[in-house]
């Protein structure tokens, strides 16, 4: 796989179409080429938690600061990254209004008031909406100041059956990621100081970009009772005692977009999976002089009237537009359409389509019937290799390493994910972040406890972590 650095990413993603840069720092226009990319996940996403009852709901963008201040750990892990209206309506607000960083408080606050008794439990709630962190470096899709995503909050009677939803969660989360944006990595327990200010656990899905840097694919959390003794979320039992909720949380974002261009693209542009692509075939007829030819021009409108039929249950795009067939070949190698059928001269005579895939960069000719018994298996073969790709890219690029000194060497030289001993100590975490600006990304699921020492201290250590540089 060539190398496709940050400076790929911008150039690729604003030529193809994806986004155009706000007029704030951090923001960013979503393009209708790149906003089809979201809707299509908000679409699975969706339908994965219809399945489990999740309900959509929506709350307000203004959040009252006394509601930040109830869950202390809450309001210092945001406090550097919160937007603040101070001023409006012409005149000063006499309590400040914080812009949605993430919408715990405000919800929980109404769960206090909607959850009264174990037969309003579990409360299982969803929004799809925007958010606003304030990014020191922000970088397009993957750390916006202002981006989009789905926030799910529940609300349980005992801690066990809280965690349970939270790891289904994350068990969705890796399902999309895997199966609908040929994405694989690593699912897995966050460490202590890495997980979600207010958290008892936090869970990741971490991926490996092609620079070899990380990115933390979606997170769900084991909120505990941290929020519900804050905001007073109380519910009688059976036996009619007073007890609080168990929580979670849960949210993906318009990060996915981000990685979905960087992990599959190659040096022609970006290469989307049939899944999620904005159009999974484009139609390209070349009429080129034919146009004065009525006998090749009836022709290829005859194609493609059949092959409308044959891709109806596709989402297909024609470009009939004035520019050279050349021209259009790069146009769509650039937005990744995964199929590009051809259709001129040389396929009327012949009776046959030129079909490209842009995942191999392969051309096939077939005949309609071909196509038509073909489409559904070329289509899934494309989703399937781009996943065995990005499968390969990360395992070939994920290293266990048993001395701090080869540690280094990897993050510095090979870059990708490190798996190494850790005791599980901030300080050593503190260390070697401060000294390789690498992070501990996840305790991967079902990892079995092991014998060994630290990395960084040589004290006894039980666990396999996974380490990386990210964004």
């Amino acid at each position: 796989m060539e190398i496709k650095d940050s400076n790929w990413y911008l150039k690729t993603l604003i030529k193809a179409g994806l986004f155009d840069y706000g007029p704030v720092k951090g923001t960013i226009v979503f393009k209708p080429y790149g906003y089809r990319i979201w809707e299509k996940i908000q679409k699975y996403v969706d339908g994965e938690f219809k399945k489990l009852s999740i309900a959509n709901a929506y709350f307000p963008l203004f959040i009252p600061e006394s509601f930040l201040k109830k869950e202390k750990q809450h309001l210092e892990g945001f406090s550097p990254e919160v937007a603040i209206v101070t001023f409006a309506g012409g005149e000063e607000l006499e309590e400040r209004l914080i812009v949605r960083p993430t919408s715990e408080t405000i919800i929980y606050h109404f769960f206090s008031q909607w959850v009264k008794s174990y037969r309003d439990l579990p409360l299982l709630i969803n929004q799809w909406s925007n958010v606003v962190r304030w990014e020191k470096r922000p970088f397009p899709f993957l750390r916006n100041t202002e981006f989009l995503w789905q926030e799910g909050h529940t609300a349980h009677t005992s801690h066990q059956e809280a965690v349970k939803f939270a790891l289904k969660i994350l068990e969705i989360y890796q399902k999309i990621y895997q199966e609908i944006l040929g994405i694989y990595g690593y699912a897995g327990k966050k460490s202590k100081n890495e997980k979600f200010a207010g958290a008892k656990d936090t869970y990741t899905y971490e991926i490996l970009l092609p620079d070899g840097k990380a990115l933390q694919g979606c997170t769900s959390h084991d909120l505990g009772q941290n929020f519900s003794k804050a905001f007073e979320v109380k519910f009688q039992d059976q036996k009619g005692q007073v007890k609080y909720v168990w929580q979670t949380s849960f949210g993906i974002t318009t990060r996915t977009i981000g990685a979905l261009s960087w992990v599959h693209g190659d040096n022609r542009g970006l290469v989307f999976p049939p899944t999620v692509s904005p159009y999974q075939i484009v139609i390209v007829p070349i009429y080129s002089k034919e146009k004065n030819n009525k006998t090749v021009y009836n022709k290829i409108n005859f194609y493609i009237e059949r092959m409308k039929k044959i891709i109806s249950d596709y989402e297909f795009i024609i470009d009939q537009s004035e520019h050279t067939p050349g021209y259009k070949f790069n146009e769509w190698d650039l937005k990744g359409v995964p199929l590009r059928i051809e259709i001129g001269k040389k396929e009327v005579e012949q009776e046959k389509l030129t079909i490209f895939r842009r995942d191999k960069q392969q051309r096939l000719m077939m005949t309609l019937e071909e196509l038509e018994n073909n489409l559904s298996f070329l289509l899934k073969e494309i989703q399937v290799n781009l996943y065995t790709k990005s499968k390969e890219f990360t395992e070939k690029n994920t290293r266990f390493v048993k001395s701090y000194e080869e540690f280094k060497k990897v993050i510095f030289v090979n870059k990708g994910f490190v798996k190494a001993f850790w005791c599980e100590q901030e300080k050593c975490e503190f260390k070697i972040k401060e000294e390789t600006k690498a992070t501990t990304r996840c305790l991967p699921l079902n990892s079995e406890k092991s014998s060994g020492r630290c990395i960084y201290c040589k004290q006894k250590a039980e666990n396999i972590w996974l380490f990386a540089q990210s964004y």
